[in-house]
């Protein structure tokens, strides 16, 4: 009987010592993210202070830890400071003991000053995840995993490496004659601009994907015939650009003359579609071939 009492203890005080542990996580948890909710989406940067974090927070950085709470309430006005429109969200989070483990989401319009990146009016969407330790109900330390080159593409300071495949495919699509597959790369929005004294610059800007067909393409199927592009190359550039260097090689209809000269188009894209083109061009042996 004895034995049992003891067995009966046991196993009480265990359950009790579980269930205060988990009441310990749990409000840990609500916690942290009541403190994080108001952070970043109500503004309230003062909440970094010594009754919600250590006096000597950590933040672990591979550019360097940060440490203490004037230091790492700086670090997170860069992100008040640089992001408008802020929607802060924790999709999930879990803890044991004095550790947290957060998956957030982020999201914002860059319209102010980021760690020294002046405003580029871009829209920014970024997941992460955050492991936390907690010390005595207050926030310890964090440590952050995200793409950073995510964050760069998305303010249009590192181009998307999709881009020049993207370019690529075009070029092949217009060398075999598919025209859907070539305008269904451009934006709806898309601004193509002839080189000036391109007679075909009557149109700067052809706005949309209907207008580049009508006012550049059939155009050009009626004057030529043959339209090619020889000797192409393409150089990558940051802003989410294309550099294409080539030479036309064509027949103009009405005089039976040939072309054959360097040419170069520059063109823009954004979430994987082309927005911008420019053509570069020597105009005056294009009006020379058209003249009988």
């Amino acid at each position: 009987m004895k034995k049992l009492t003891l067995l009966l203890v046991s196993a009480l005080l265990c359950i009790t010592s579980t269930f205060a542990q988990k009441s310990n996580d749990h409000k840990d948890i609500k916690m942290y993210e009541q403190v994080w909710n108001k952070i970043l989406n109500e503004a309230q940067i003062d909440l970094i202070n010594d009754e919600n974090f250590d006096p000597n927070i950590i933040q672990i950085n591979t550019s360097g830890n940060i440490v203490g709470i004037a230091d790492f309430k700086t670090y997170y006005q860069n992100y008040l400071t640089g992001f408008s429109d802020i929607k802060f969200t924790v999709i999930d989070v879990f803890g044991q003991g004095s550790k947290i483990v957060k998956h957030w989401m982020f999201k914002g319009t860059h319209t102010g000053d980021f760690f020294g990146i002046p405003a580029t009016g871009k829209s920014v969407a970024l997941q992460g995840v955050t492991l936390v330790k907690m010390k005595n109900g207050k926030i310890a330390q964090e440590q952050d995993f995200f793409d950073n080159a995510a964050v760069m593409q998305q303010l249009g300071l590192n181009s998307n490496p999709n881009n020049m495949v993207i370019i690529d495919k075009l070029y092949k699509d217009f060398a075999a004659g598919d025209m859907p597959s070539v305008l269904g790369a451009m934006s709806e929005y898309i601004g193509w601009n002839e080189a000036e004294g391109n007679a075909l610059a009557v149109g700067n800007p052809y706005i949309g994907p209907e207008a580049v067909k009508d006012g550049v393409f059939m155009k050009l199927a009626s004057q030529y015939d043959f339209f090619k592009l020889d000797d192409l190359t393409l150089h990558e550039m940051s802003n989410n650009e294309v550099f294409a260097t080539m030479r036309y090689m064509a027949k103009v209809k009405k005089t039976g003359k040939v072309i054959n000269l360097q040419a170069a188009h520059r063109w823009t894209l954004d979430n994987g579609k082309i927005t911008r083109f420019q053509q570069y061009v020597d105009t005056k042996r294009l009006a020379e071939a058209d003249n009988e």
